[in-house]
């Protein structure tokens, strides 16, 4: 294969990837906003009942994805990243147009967990970009991928909210398959990947694969980092209404003013996370990690005190910025740090990391709400990104320092 013919391999298979990670995240998400709705038109009537339900159906999905992450990071290794992303595109395209079939809402809590069961997207897209991807510009490559994250997870519940209002709830969701079937097709016709498994690397515990790791300090705290990050992110969701609510008592329009709120975060993420990329694949993954860990840190600080929600739209738009250069700059030192032959696995973990953080998040920042008040839920998750990134800075430099990918060998 010549340089000029590589080149093209990985940035096509980068597109088709950063398209099914929208399509899936979407997916994921684009139920939120009629979820208790749904669950309403599915015979749950009163409201605690629908709360609870809701939060049975949300969280399901995130949880089921977290145990299974390393499961299907494991065969991505044995059979390739590839045959993971047709897997999961296929199987959450027919769970997820199953959806509008089902008669009560117990059916649609199992294949919210049927769909956690069979994602795995993210994971494998991840592995595939960071293995394919010439060093010199992964961090862009890593940056620009999150886009279709981090624009699925913001643009998902805009779009089902139009959506369920245009078409009708259940129609939302073959609309959402029919998305995931678009990137079966593509990631079955455009992705090429050329994988040889490493045959000593596909049945080892985890403690052997652990033992695989040059730097495991290193990638431990990654792992963190991306459970804190998510945990900061998640914490925050669930009270942003309410807190615009508390910050214009009078205005009619509380339910638009905190989604453009929430979306200013998610836009200044899209628009800035390539080019944070790339300053990585200048300057280094650690420096973008640690500086960005200590702005998002000082930019929770202040919007304990804002006194109206522009105030609020604005510093949201500056943590985006700083939130953009973290999993980006964490994928690249994961990646550096975890030989190929198990890369999968370990992108697998930082998943299940991510996952757990999702859960953790939106669990702790309303319950903090609602025993402390909403401003302690800004200082909490300050706190949390500040002691990380003093954690990142005391045992980053053995990240920071080149090393040949040499494994320690297995007991």
């Amino acid at each position: 294969m010549n340089e000029g013919h590589g080149m093209q391999l990985w940035k096509r298979n980068l597109w088709v990837c950063w398209f099914g990670s929208f399509a899936t995240t979407a997916g994921m998400s684009l139920i939120t906003p009629f979820l208790p709705l749904y669950i309403e038109q599915l015979g749950v009537h009163e409201t605690g009942a629908v709360e609870q339900w809701s939060g049975i159906a949300f969280g399901a999905t995130f949880l089921l994805s977290a145990i299974v992450s390393p499961i299907w990071g494991r065969l991505a290794d044995k059979r390739g990243r590839k045959l993971m992303l047709i897997r999961a595109s296929l199987g959450m395209a027919v769970v997820v147009t199953v959806m509008g079939f089902v008669q009560n809402v117990y059916e649609l809590v199992g294949l919210r967990l049927l769909m956690g069961a069979v994602s795995g997207y993210i994971a494998a897209a991840i592995t595939l970009v960071a293995t394919q991807t010439p060093k010199e510009h992964s961090g862009w490559a890593l940056g620009t991928l999150s886009t279709g994250t981090v624009g699925g997870t913001l643009l998902g519940p805009l779009i089902g909210g139009y959506l369920a209002e245009a078409l009708g709830l259940r129609n939302v969701f073959f609309v959402t398959g029919g998305l995931l079937l678009v990137a079966f097709a593509a990631s079955i016709l455009f992705v090429r990947e050329q994988f040889t498994p490493a045959k000593e690397a596909t049945s080892l515990s985890f403690r052997e694969v652990w033992k695989l790791i040059p730097n495991p300090q290193v990638v431990a705290a990654m792992f963190v980092t991306t459970f804190i990050l998510q945990l900061a992110n998640m914490s925050i969701q669930p009270i942003v209404t309410v807190y615009v609510e508390q910050l214009t008592p009078h205005s009619a329009h509380v339910a638009l003013i905190a989604g453009v709120v929430m979306a200013s975060a998610g836009f200044a993420n899209v628009l800035s996370a390539p080019w944070l990329g790339q300053l990585s694949d200048k300057v280094g993954p650690r420096k973008v990690l640690l500086v960005a860990l200590v702005a998002a840190g000082v930019l929770f600080i202040p919007q304990a005190f804002v006194t109206n929600p522009w105030q609020l739209m604005i510093l949201r738009f500056f943590l985006g910025i700083a939130t953009a250069g973290l999993l980006p700059s964490i994928n690249a030192l994961v990646r550096r740090s975890a030989p190929t032959s198990i890369a999968g696995r370990v992108f697998g973990y930082n998943q299940s990391a991510q996952y757990l953080g999702n859960i953790g998040g939106a669990v702790l920042g309303g319950q903090m709400a609602a025993y402390f008040g909403i401003h302690y839920v800004f200082f909490s998750t300050s706190a949390l990104m500040l002691l990380n990134a003093l954690w990142v800075a005391q045992i980053g430099r053995m990240g920071a320092r080149p090393h040949t990918m040499q494994p320690r060998t297995p007991n």
